[in-house]
């Protein structure tokens, strides 16, 4: 007997909150239905929450649902305080303009835009920036409380540290409204996303259901469907690498940095990633991890990096790590970064700093001590090694950090520009 779609996502792990178990479990195994999910453009790409979250909107399009992406260019611009212990730093009208265009690209390598059942993508300042704060205010403020908004886990941490501004209590209300105008617009029933917004989606239910009370309509109910956050076992978001956040543009992470933070992956973590982020069979999965995390890892790494970035881009991965760990860390291919030749003779602890490999003077000195830095396949004893023009290989050097994090160092000669 074939799957149905909420059984299929409920086995691999994708549901965390429903606001109608019942109602939603028959939308979704029924005739197509419109949903949406909201990403906010704060940066000019993607990360690999929002990655997680379009795998769900792909089951659900594949099963023949009509998709909505929602690009917040007006909740961008206030931020979502969501978890948040201090307020997000406020971007500029240009700088949500350049990361709106960068992030509807990327959701177009993720979910079909055009074929049969193409999705949607809109943007919410269509809707927004054009309403006058008295306007917005009588038409959507007046329906919320602010006493159970401020029971919110949304607006929790901001809370409790002292800090929570009425701009991003404007947040909620800007959500709520993209949930209703997608309803009228689209005839939009469901809302899905990371558990994080789970106060949000509520919201914005419970404004359609007050909005049709108010002006005396019986309106069909708006539901909601939450994925879990992608925690690793050891508490950390999944999201946070070594180097930082995991991110699916390959300007901010390299496909082979991305290959090699699916192969850290503690194996704990192994199983939930391939039922998240692969099409195997769940009893395939299980076979796998229990009978090799090593190659459950490989399979992993590949697949991901394969999803995000191309299949020619995972090879090339996967043949530079196997380089890396069999040529004592040394490949043609492996990740590098070009400085000036002005920089010889630094110390080592500020060219780990240039290089991004430590975030700070001490934590280079800690590794140091520790003997997790490596120059050349050679440990580095002492802070104050300074880098001398002796340490360079055909005009480049090898950091390496712990066992598993490369970096080819090529030291050249920059060009002046005269004006």
């Amino acid at each position: 007997m074939e799957k149905k779609l909420f059984d299929i996502l409920k086995e691999r792990g994708y549901i965390k909150d429903l606001t109608h178990e019942k109602e939603i479990i028959d939308l979704i195994n029924g005739e197509p239905m419109t949903f949406y999910l909201g990403i906010d453009p704060t940066a000019d790409s993607l990360h690999i929450g929002h990655f997680f979250a379009l795998t769900m909107f792909r089951w659900l399009q594949d099963f023949g649902h009509h998709g909505i992406i929602l690009i917040g260019g007006a909740t961008a611009l206030i931020g979502d305080p969501t978890g948040k212990s201090d307020m997000r730093k406020m971007l500029s009208k240009e700088e949500v303009a350049h990361n709106k265009k960068e992030v509807k690209e990327l959701v177009k390598r993720f979910v079909r835009c055009d074929g049969d059942n193409p999705a949607i993508i809109v943007d919410n300042a269509d809707w927004i920036c054009d309403k006058t704060y008295i306007d917005f205010m009588r038409d959507i403020g007046v329906h919320f409380n602010v006493n159970t908004m401020l029971a919110a886990d949304c607006y929790k941490k901001r809370l409790e540290n002292g800090g929570l501004t009425f701009l991003e209590m404007g947040y909620m209300l800007m959500q709520a409204f993209d949930f209703v105008h997608l309803n009228k617009e689209f005839g939009c029933r469901l809302q899905i996303g990371g558990s994080d917004q789970w106060g949000n989606i509520l919201a914005g239910a419970d404004l359609s259901r007050k909005i049709g009370f108010s002006e005396g309509k019986k309106i069909e109910p708006l539901f909601g469907l939450t994925c879990p956050l992608l925690i690793k076992a050891d508490g950390e978001k999944m999201g946070k690498t070594a180097t930082g956040t995991l991110w699916v543009s390959r300007d901010k992470t390299t496909p082979f940095e991305f290959f090699q933070a699916w192969m850290n992956s503690y194996d704990e973590d192994v199983e939930r990633s391939l039922s998240f982020f692969t099409r195997m069979e769940i009893a395939d999965i299980k076979e796998l991890c229990n009978c090799d995390i090593r190659e459950a890892k490989k399979l992993l790494a590949f697949e991901v990096t394969k999803l995000v970035h191309g299949e020619e881009e995972a090879v090339k991965a996967r043949e530079v790590a196997k380089e890396l760990f069999s040529n004592k860390g040394i490949s043609d291919n492996m990740p590098s970064i070009t400085i000036s030749k002005d920089l010889l003779n630094i110390n080592i602890v500020d060219l780990l700093i240039k290089t991004n490999l430590v975030p700070s003077k001490s934590e280079a000195r800690r590794l140091i001590e520790q003997n997790g830095i490596s120059l050349n396949q050679e440990k580095v004893e002492f802070s104050d090694k300074i880098v001398t023009t002796d340490d360079l290989r055909d005009n480049a050097l090898i950091l390496q950090k712990g066992k598993k994090i490369f970096l080819k160092v090529y030291f050249v000669e920059l060009e002046t520009k005269f004006s």
